[in-house]
């Protein structure tokens, strides 16, 4: 049996701009932990082959220290690496791939056509190319197929993405996989995990990014564990990432807010870093207090985010149907809810409390 580790979109030296600069800087050096962890995780399940499928750098301005533990890290992997430059950190003239001493058991793609190299002590071949600038148009594998014997053992190892061939992110067909003569293809670029794919004879997919960055990067994040054995592929997702970004939801009906997050609190992860959807129903007079709820989050979870997705209480509208000022009011401003986006409900929701005090000449709502 062979063992492989999958892993792409390590997306270094991201700017974190969603965060303050402090915690910026802290998420960027939590980052480059990752490489540890690959390496400690290649050494954990004796992995045969590497692959790095790419994206590995966020830019083509890396920074001095990544560079430096990235050196670190792949000295202390034993097995053959492979690195496949992405459209983030195409190779180029200017490329921080180009700022390396890579260590012999590195290979890194260099040119748009697939290249072949070949480890017969493991029976094994690999192909791989690179972005050679911010985009590619033709598809990674157009008119490629790997001439090797029925039973070798052929990897993969690409950025791209199965879409459109209009794609401007290295457009790859599922027809153009089933006619690769590849065994697995280790590809990079999607964000999200893919699970084991396959077309025709051969096996691919996307690991995702192993850290995620924003809240379109949700929940546990990580690489790929995978063996190869009589040619059946195999995969198992391990999650790597320090923190994971969250959008949970809250039901508040009928509870006081306070108890239902501290109660909320109790069962989470205080370094994830969350955006909370207070939702449910509530009294049109017991509006979330969101400033003194952010606080108490925020002083558990690393970073918090809440939002108040409520909905008024039926008792709210129980005047709707009366022929009166105030039912035209209700009528008027129930159709408008309707219409309205759900960013723009909560708003006029507070309008239709405001209305009716005036209406009714009660104090206004807080």
């Amino acid at each position: 049996m062979l063992t492989f580790l999958h892993a792409a979109d390590l997306h270094l030296d991201s700017p974190f701009h969603s965060l303050p600069p402090d915690r910026a800087a802290e998420r960027r050096q939590e980052q480059r932990q990752l490489l540890t962890r690959l390496a400690d995780t290649a050494r954990q399940v004796q992995a045969d082959l590497i692959f790095l499928s790419g994206d590995l750098f966020d830019s083509q301005r890396a920074r001095p220290e990544t560079l430096q533990l990235l050196q670190q890290g792949l000295e202390e992997i034993e097995a053959p690496v492979f690195l496949s430059p992405g459209n983030h950190d195409p190779y180029t003239s200017t490329s921080p791939y180009r700022r390396l001493t890579w260590p012999s058991h590195v290979h890194l793609f260099t040119t748009p056509t697939p290249t072949r190299v070949a480890l017969p002590h493991l029976g094994v071949v690999v192909y791989g190319s690179a972005f050679t600038s911010p985009y590619r148009t033709d598809g990674p594998l157009s008119g490629f197929c790997a001439q090797e014997a029925k039973d070798s053992m052929v990897f993969g190892c690409f950025h791209g993405e199965v879409t459109s061939s209009h794609s401007r992110y290295g457009p790859i067909s599922t027809q153009e996989i089933a006619a690769s003569g590849l065994t697995y293809l280790a590809l990079g670029h999607i964000h999200a995990a893919s699970g084991l794919q396959r077309a025709g004879n051969t096996y691919y997919a996307w690991p995702g990014c192993p850290e995620g960055r924003g809240f379109d990067e949700t929940g546990d994040k990580g690489i790929y564990i995978g063996h190869l054995e009589s040619g059946v592929v195999t995969l198992e997702f391990v999650p790597l990432a320090r923190r994971r970004y969250l959008t949970p939801t809250l039901d508040i009906t009928d509870r006081d807010p306070v108890q239902a997050l501290e109660s909320f609190i109790r069962t989470a992860r205080s370094e994830d870093i969350l955006h909370l959807h207070l939702t449910g129903t509530r009294d049109p007079e017991n509006a979330p207090n969101l400033t003194a709820l952010t606080a108490l989050a925020s002083g558990y979870f690393y970073s918090a985010i809440l939002s108040d997705d409520t909905t008024l209480s039926r008792s709210l509208w129980a005047r709707m149907e009366e022929e009166t000022l105030t039912g035209l009011f209700l009528r008027n401003m129930a159709q408008r809810i309707e219409a309205a986006s759900p960013e723009e409900r909560p708003l006029l929701e507070r309008a239709v409390r405001f209305g009716l005090a005036a209406l009714e000449g009660r104090e206004e709502p807080t």
